[in-house]
């Protein structure tokens, strides 16, 4: 069962930042909206309490829950800074920058600048899915370019959905959360993954999957999906031994451009070996055919158009 974790307190001052309220939650975190004392810019808190393991004592330290759980304590908060350090690595518009980071009550703390906007699976479950082939294309080319620099790195994301993706003005997204983030030139599961249901393709699930950037290749397909339809996909495990999931480009080819409809299938094919094997690839195939913002509002009008994507050419 579940420990209720108790939020640091208003007014906490922790390495010259101070807590105004927590703004949000994760499995892994306690995420606070804070001011710098230096210059009173607002700035976002991460604190590494990971829910089941993880309680604050008494002196807002944290511990474990008990004590065989101290083992996954530490390996997790070993992950997080994993997650400081590769975001730190990466230098992309569509990519959380790093303000600062610092140890403090037996934890860790990400520090960010706080982005005004708003999430985008809030967006999506607003509007009961149903968004524009626009909006998709606006959101998700600057997410698949964020991914492939991700990918050239070596790097997995690994819990791309729609929850891990901020909206700035204009639509603009920022792509969140590298706590899953994995070195893939190991190549299997080592277990221990996150795995986000409907979004995480079946080698995520078990220890020993192949997993690679096709993997997230799989997120963003599911995530353009539930855009379109207001929910989750299936998880993939439930698409096994029989895989009852209708295609896509069957259920909306009267309202979306063939292309992006292919895409979102190809994309979530079952077989790792069948998907577009990076961001790259499905960024590519995708640009063949999208000159934003033109040819996305001449889809919208005619939802045929555009041509097909053809896995095998590119």
């Amino acid at each position: 069962m579940a420990t209720a974790r108790e939020d640091l307190a208003p007014g906490t001052l922790l390495a010259g930042y101070r807590i105004v309220k927590r703004i949000g939650t994760g499995g892994f975190s306690l995420i606070y909206l804070g001011t710098d004392e230096e210059n009173g810019d607002e700035v976002v808190l991460k604190e590494y309490m990971p829910k089941r393991v993880a309680v604050r004592d008494a002196r807002g330290r944290i511990a474990p829950v008990r004590p065989e759980a101290a083992e996954a304590l530490w390996r997790g908060r070993r992950l997080f800074f994993q997650e400081v350090k590769a975001m730190a690595s990466l230098h992309h518009p569509n990519i959380l920058a790093v303000r600062d980071f610092f140890l403090a009550n037996d934890t860790g703390y990400l520090v960010t600048r706080y982005q005004r906007g708003r999430n985008l699976w809030a967006y999506v479950r607003e509007r009961h899915g149903g968004l524009s082939p626009t909006f998709l294309l606006e959101v998700f080319l600057p997410i698949l370019d964020a991914l492939a620099l991700i990918h050239a790195h070596g790097l997995l994301h690994l819990d791309v959905k729609p929850s891990n993706i901020h909206l700035r003005h204009g639509h603009e997204p920022l792509l969140l959360d590298l706590g899953a983030v994995h070195h893939f030139d190991r190549g299997t599961n080592p277990g221990g993954q996150i795995v986000s249901a409907g979004f995480s393709p079946t080698e995520q699930y078990y220890r020993g999957g192949h997993l690679g950037p096709w993997s997230d290749v799989y997120a963003v397909g599911a995530s353009l999906r539930a855009c379109i339809e207001g929910r989750p996909p299936p998880a993939a495990v439930e698409r096994q031994p029989q895989d009852r999931l209708k295609p896509i480009k069957r259920l909306y080819r009267d309202r979306y451009p063939l292309f992006l409809l292919e895409a979102i299938d190809w994309s979530m094919t079952m077989d790792p070996a069948e998907r577009p094997q990076d961001a790259a690839q499905l960024l590519a195939a995708l640009r063949r055919f999208v000159d934003l913002p033109a040819a996305a509002d001449a889809a919208r009008r005619d939802p045929t158009a555009g041509g097909r994507i053809d896995a095998a050419s590119t």
